[in-house]
């Protein structure tokens, strides 16, 4: 990284990424118990995960819930798909509704390991441009996470199965969002997501026609390689190294990857907006890159903005503005 501005972004974003002392490398596992009909044993696990990828949309498929609940500005249900953990098979969405003759909705996603009153304020913005905001936490967030964690470890994790069905939940549980907002008589439906919540955004805006607008803030093509090369997921790394080679991991994770499901926009009308960091640390900008190409390769509609900063920059001022304001002017446009 050369240049006096790359260099003090980059000092800032580490200062920003070290803040969080309580990482913890937890040991490698299979988890083959946590997938759907699981393969009998690891060496069955490349050909298992090549079959479901391939149908995607039965390894994607739910029953709608029948248990939602609104009261006092949030939506709980029960998740279509089931954890050991019961605090994590309750979803919890936070409704901020706006007087909307149009019935336009976003369902916002925020970063991995956000707290309770992450993207609050993005989904008061959203307000601003006259879009209902629909805020979802993922598995194992906030009031979902199991008592014995302090992060949301099990989202993102060293453990190869569970980390699959916890990607696998939140994009389940994202489209029985849809599924609700519907039924209150939203008829124009977009997704935000942001870092972590990008990844979950674009698998379910891939997967869910009712979707007709994208925010993918911050890309890349494989969390395998997010999580090899970014520096806030090192100690997950360190937990998968010397079992597997990022080669392998990437096999692994393929199917809960944005870059096998680029083929299913093609198929759809989605319209997105594609947001990279220029000097992102956490989110390689070659991976990035490799994102943009695609779209362009496989003539996708969208737009893209390159913000001047890194991941966790992004979220101080004047790059959280920046950002901020360029997704809510393109889902006004868009929707």
């Amino acid at each position: 990284m050369t240049g006096l501005y790359a260099r003090w972004i980059n000092r800032w974003e580490t200062k920003l990424a070290n803040r969080d002392t309580d990482r913890l490398v937890r040991p490698f596992e299979w988890g083959l118990d946590w997938l759907p009909n699981p393969p009998a044993a690891s060496s069955a696990l490349p050909a298992y995960l090549a079959e479901n990828t391939r149908r995607s949309a039965e390894f994607y498929s739910y029953q709608t819930p029948s248990d939602f609940s609104f009261a006092d500005g949030r939506l709980t249900f029960t998740s279509a798909v089931e954890s050991p953990y019961p605090e994590n098979d309750q979803v919890l969405a936070r409704l901020f509704p706006v007087s909307d003759p149009k019935r336009r909705a976003v369902i916002v996603l925020p970063q991995w390991n956000s707290d309770a009153e992450g993207h609050i304020g993005l989904c008061k913005l959203l307000n601003k441009f006259g879009l209902t905001a629909l805020r979802m936490s993922m598995a194992y967030h906030d009031a979902r996470m199991p008592p014995e964690l302090n992060r949301a470890d099990y989202h993102v994790s060293s453990n190869i199965g569970r980390t699959i069905a916890a990607t696998r939940q939140s994009i389940i549980d994202v489209r029985s969002c849809v599924d609700w907002l519907e039924s209150q008589g939203y008829e124009r439906i977009a997704i935000l997501g942001s870092s972590l919540g990008s990844c979950i955004a674009f698998i379910a805006a891939a997967h869910e026609p009712r979707i007709q607008a994208g925010v993918f803030n911050h890309i890349s093509t494989y969390v395998s390689d997010v999580v090899w090369t970014g520096i806030s997921t090192q100690h997950v790394r360190q937990g998968i190294e010397g079992s597997l080679t990022q080669d392998e991991l990437r096999e692994f994770w393929s199917i809960i990857s944005p870059a096998s499901y680029l083929h299913r926009m093609t198929a759809t009308k989605l319209k997105s907006l594609l947001v990279w960091a220029r000097y992102d640390t956490t989110f390689l900008p070659e991976f990035s890159v490799q994102v943009l190409k695609s779209f362009r390769d496989l003539k996708l509609p969208h737009r893209v903005k390159e913000l001047p900063c890194a991941h966790y920059t992004t979220g101080e001022f004047p790059f959280n503005w920046i950002d901020g304001l360029a997704m809510c002017r393109f889902l006004r446009s868009e929707l």
